[in-house]
């Protein structure tokens, strides 16, 4: 979780946390102290509230929307002439919305919750930046946890202090629910959590330049290489709800092998895409731990290569290589973690999930250099993505080998969020992932699995279905999502099937096949 601290800004109002002043800017309740001498007198003036915007000075009271009246003598607040709270040195009082607020003679801002202080901005700034506010355009951004950021000559400044070595920047950017800036030379940067990796800002492209993948697989739906499915059948199935693209897991068990080559046949000749997960990992046949990275890279990419070398001769471009890796008993530290932060995940282990995912990479490439490898995340795990892609560990050392996959494969179910505005640290600020993705690693982004819980009705999961694919249409050709792949085609009950024994579930199927006739992919 992130901790809130105290921090201030040059020449603007500093934001603070959740805490309670304990001395210029008052805790606690209601001290008692000296009337003022004209506050009763006030109280029974104002019957009104204060216009929002009113100041001390230069008004002489305030009087809130309860009728209490508020004053300044001598540099602490009165409340119906008692003092409000342990105040001193306070310069301004300021009635905005509904809120008292008072500024120290340091420039802190404090809002009253009705028995003490709590720290903020001043309430002039406003609150979190529209998106796509730009410095130096904007005098300030302020993010969603009320941070300010600022650019004075080339150098960025967040609560008025450097971020990171920054120089010569020539324009800072609130887009997507992260701070981006870019040098004067054109490149991007993005700023990330330092617990996620050694640099505060990592390379990335301008987040605002849509892109779109290649049209022809947006519809997908995941299925499993042991259906009672013929794959006639399959390719039925797929065509009559509008999928083009499906995505099946294979072993290097021959059996598993023989039955997707059979699917992958049936899918060359009906023009359908093959997504192929290579369903391998940080453990070896036994579902023992592999020792080091080494042995990891070795059996990986001798199962990749067996697999890719069976399934090339029919059409198969597509490879994800292992699912939610970085969701293994071995790989992250707590399951509750969001995963935005690299330190969410072993660092012992590290070494092998990298070995492991790089050996079934190598393993496809050496069979099919052209074809296309994905690593798959899950939740918000850009801080397992971005150490990969740096060549770091959790503990911030540097100097591994990087990895750089052709697309970046996501999973999405309702319990982790909406991934456009998915939680930095689970319940925290949100972000956009695929857009941060699309700026960070530049490659197509698919959704390889969704759905919602399986307590659902049919009648909230078919909702459901409608409502995340519109988002996911909406969002295809500026956030490069290449394909979204339904979890799954059928389950053998209606838990999260979309089929049940060849037979359609009612609601979720007319749903899905509804969108995909009214939306074409192209």
């Amino acid at each position: 979780m992130l901790k809130k601290r105290r921090q201030f800004i040059s020449g603007l109002a500093a934001i603070g946390g959740s805490y309670l002043l304990s001395a210029c800017g008052g805790g606690g309740g209601d001290d008692s102290g000296n009337s003022t001498g004209s506050a009763v007198a006030d109280a029974k003036a104002h019957a009104a509230a204060s216009a929002s915007g009113t100041t001390i000075p230069s008004a002489s009271s305030i009087t809130d929307s309860a009728g209490a009246v508020w004053t300044l003598s001598g540099g602490a607040v009165y409340r119906n002439g008692a003092k409000a709270g342990n105040t001193s040195n306070v310069t301004l009082i300021i009635y905005y919305g509904t809120t008292v607020y008072c500024k120290g003679s340091g420039g802190q801002f404090y809002s009253w919750n009705g028995s003490g202080w709590i720290a903020c901005l001043d309430p002039r700034m406003g609150g979190t930046s529209a998106e796509g506010t730009t410095l130096p355009a904007s005098p300030y951004i302020i993010d969603r946890l009320n941070t300010v950021w600022t650019l004075v000559n080339g150098v960025v400044y967040r609560n008025g202090a450097t971020v990171g070595n920054t120089y010569n920047v020539s324009l800072v950017l609130w887009y997507g629910g992260k701070v981006w800036l870019r040098g004067t030379g054109g490149q991007f940067y993005v700023n990330v959590d330092v617990r996620s990796v050694a640099a505060q800002w990592l390379p990335a492209s301008d987040p605002r330049i849509a892109a779109a993948p290649a049209a022809g697989m947006f519809y997908g739906v995941n299925g499993h290489y042991d259906y009672t499915y013929t794959p006639t059948q399959l390719v039925s199935l797929l065509k009559g709800m509008g999928c083009t693209s499906y995505r099946v897991g294979c072993t290097r068990d021959q059996n598993q092998i023989n039955a997707v080559v059979k699917i992958a046949q049936a899918f060359q000749s009906a023009g359908l895409k093959l997504l192929v997960l290579i369903n391998q990992g940080v453990t070896n046949a036994s579902g023992q731990l592999y020792p080091n990275e080494v042995a990891a890279y070795q059996d990986n990419m001798a199962g990749a290569k067996k697999i890719a070398a069976a399934l090339a001769p029919y059409g198969v471009t597509m490879y994800e290589c292992g699912n939610e890796l970085t969701r293994q008993n071995a790989t992250v530290i707590d399951f509750s973690y969001a995963g935005a932060l690299a330190v969410d995940f072993n660092n012992t282990n590290w070494p092998i999930m990298r070995g492991a995912m790089r050996g079934m990479m190598d393993g496809v490439k050496s069979v099919q250099p052209s074809a296309k490898c994905g690593i798959n995340f899950c939740v918000a795990d850009i801080g397992a993505a971005d150490a990969l892609w740096e060549g770091m560990q959790p503990d911030g050392t540097s100097g591994h080998q990087p990895l750089r996959w052709d697309i970046t494969t996501w999973h999405n179910y309702a319990a982790y969020g909406d991934i456009f505005a998915i939680g930095s640290d689970g319940k925290g600020p949100t972000f956009d992932l695929p857009t941060y993705c699309k700026a960070r690693y530049g490659v197509p982004f698919m959704i390889t699995e969704w759905n919602t819980g399986p307590s659902e009705t049919e009648t909230s999961r078919a909702s459901y279905i409608t409502s995340q694919l519109s988002e996911f249409y909406a969002a295809r050709k500026s956030h490069n999502i290449q394909s979204v792949m339904y979890y799954v085609l059928d389950s053998g009950d209606n838990t999260y099937g979309i089929v049940n024994n060849g037979s359609p579930i009612s609601q979720p199927y007319s749903a899905f096949t509804a969108f995909a006739s009214a939306h074409p992919d192209n």
